[in-house]
């Protein structure tokens, strides 16, 4: 059996997004009950972590549309010139 006819078959987004969020949401709530050792203060935040994780994520997707790409951006006739 082809392991990758599983994304094939139409009922397997909803499967892999029913797993994936059963997944997020157990993990969410073992975040909120499990103690945490903390050496600063804001790590004991529930979901500290995500959240800086997030927040890194979004700035560098903006500081690569609007400082990297004017830097690295050429234009439309680059290639025919």
């Amino acid at each position: 059996m082809n392991p990758y006819k599983f994304f094939e078959k139409p009922n397997s987004l909803k499967i892999t997004l029913i797993v994936l969020f059963s997944f997020l949401a157990i993990v969410t709530v073992l975040d909120l009950i499990i103690p945490k050792e903390a050496e600063y203060g804001f790590e004991k935040f529930p979901s500290f972590f995500s959240v800086y994780g997030f927040v890194a994520c979004v700035v560098l997707v903006l500081a690569a549309k609007y400082i990297l790409r004017p830097i690295v951006k050429r234009k439309e006739d680059y290639y025919d010139n």
